[in-house]
């Protein structure tokens, strides 16, 4: 008998409806607290039990859940995961360096003897000391201090740490001295795995071994990936997408409310709320709308390669484009882009990738057929490589080759 049998139809509803929003909860934060979310935790531990059965159930992830927080530790991602680092605010996104810089912080706090309240100046030098030890370069530049700053700084965005007297900007600017008090129930939770068993900072992040799950891997990718390329998926993985797509489609929406859509080329688990994703595409600002355009313009110009469904243009068709929609855009656009063509074409890319709407290939930029879902409606003003190629057709050269993985598969309202 169901957890739901005997209950009225309306608070059977409301129930899962409250365990669908905890589940999406924990995706999108994986670390609440009772101090910065106490409403979502108190979400969390009202239906404890059924989370912690679906996330091991059908994603493999281990919750956490005690009084003062929650954890979600999920599985490393899989090899076809695009790119996406952890960024403080306007901070630049962390490196390797920085990833390192924030497991040896969470070492220093467990170090036996330390208290319920520490000086940054001592978590900084238990750092610098475990540093060595590791063999992580750490000196004392300014690019150095500005990344370990951000490693602690997620600590204390995390609930790990809570700023008492003082504040890490404070030290990280003019080494003023500063008290932090260490959430030391949540502290040893923060790591995907114990420390007592690392010997090196690679056994941190090497992959814990597991049988082939192939239910279970695709559904992780599903959920945490925006797009799953049929031709990243091994052979057991593309069987069940193929053969158990209608109770895979029934899963997503029911404990995570992410509606499945299934094409030739792969596969999408889209939010129809648009809250789950944290990046916004489309969406405001100059290098989302650069984005958005230079792949409206690509899609009439990039052209197939081998048996792969992407379209690739040449690196020099990408910075024409990008120059041409600067050009168009100069007053809408922030100066700072218009200025640095390179670092707006890095970022554009960085973005599209971070999609796994393409791929940088050394001869130029892959796009994937679900790029095609963001073409310009046919009523838009068309691109300049539309009305270049339209003008091409007219003096009667021959056609390009076909484009129809892109109009007849995801083509259609943006993800």
């Amino acid at each position: 008998m169901s957890a739901d049998a005997g209950r009225p139809a309306s608070t059977a509803q409301h129930e899962a409806a409250e365990r669908r929003q905890a589940a999406r909860t924990l995706l999108s934060c994986p670390v609440l607290t009772s101090h910065r979310q106490p409403e979502e935790l108190a979400l969390v531990r009202r239906h404890t039990t059924a989370l912690r059965s679906t996330f091991a159930r059908l994603l493999g992830y281990h919750l956490i859940v005690e009084p003062s927080f929650a954890r979600l530790v999920k599985t490393p991602p899989s090899a076809d995961s695009p790119p996406r680092t952890i960024r403080r605010g306007d901070s630049p996104p962390f490196t390797p360096h920085t990833y390192a810089l924030f497991s040896l912080a969470c070492a220093a706090l467990l170090t036996p003897g330390t208290g319920e309240w520490l000086l940054i100046s001592s978590l900084v030098e238990q750092v610098r000391a475990d540093a060595v030890t590791a063999g992580v370069e750490l000196r004392d530049t300014p690019a150095d201090n500005r990344r370990l700053a951000q490693a602690v700084g997620l600590l204390i965005d995390w609930g790990v740490l809570t700023e008492t007297d003082g504040s890490l900007s404070a030290w990280s600017e003019r080494r003023e001295e500063g008290v932090l008090q260490i959430h030391r129930p949540l502290l040893p939770h923060v790591l995907p795995r114990p420390l007592r068993n690392v010997v090196s900072l690679d056994d941190l992040f090497e992959p814990a071994a597991a049988a082939s799950e192939p239910r279970r891997s695709l559904r992780r990718r599903l959920v945490e990936n925006p797009l799953v390329r049929r031709e990243d998926l091994p052979e057991d993985e593309r069987d069940v997408l193929s053969r158990e797509r209608s109770e895979l489609t029934r899963l997503l929406e029911e404990h995570f409310g992410l509606s499945l859509e299934v094409r030739a080329e792969g596969a999408v688990a889209y939010d129809t709320e648009g809250t789950l994703s944290d990046v916004a595409y489309p969406g405001p600002g100059t290098v989302r709308q650069a984005a958005l355009l230079l792949t409206g313009a690509l899609t009439d110009l990039a052209r197939p390669t081998g048996d792969r469904p992407d379209l690739v243009a040449s690196w020099d068709t990408v910075r024409s484009e990008l120059d041409d929609l600067t050009a168009r855009h100069a007053k809408a656009w922030a100066g700072a882009f218009i200025a640095d063509p390179d670092r707006l074409r890095k970022e554009v890319v960085a973005l599209l990738e971070s999609m796994s709407l393409a791929r940088s290939l050394p001869e130029g930029l892959a796009l994937h057929a679900a790029a095609a879902r963001y073409r310009p409606e046919p009523h838009a003003q068309p691109t300049r490589a539309a009305q270049r190629l339209a003008a091409t057709r007219r003096r009667g050269a021959e056609e390009p080759p076909s484009d129809a993985l892109f109009t007849e598969s995801f083509l259609g309202e943006a993800l």
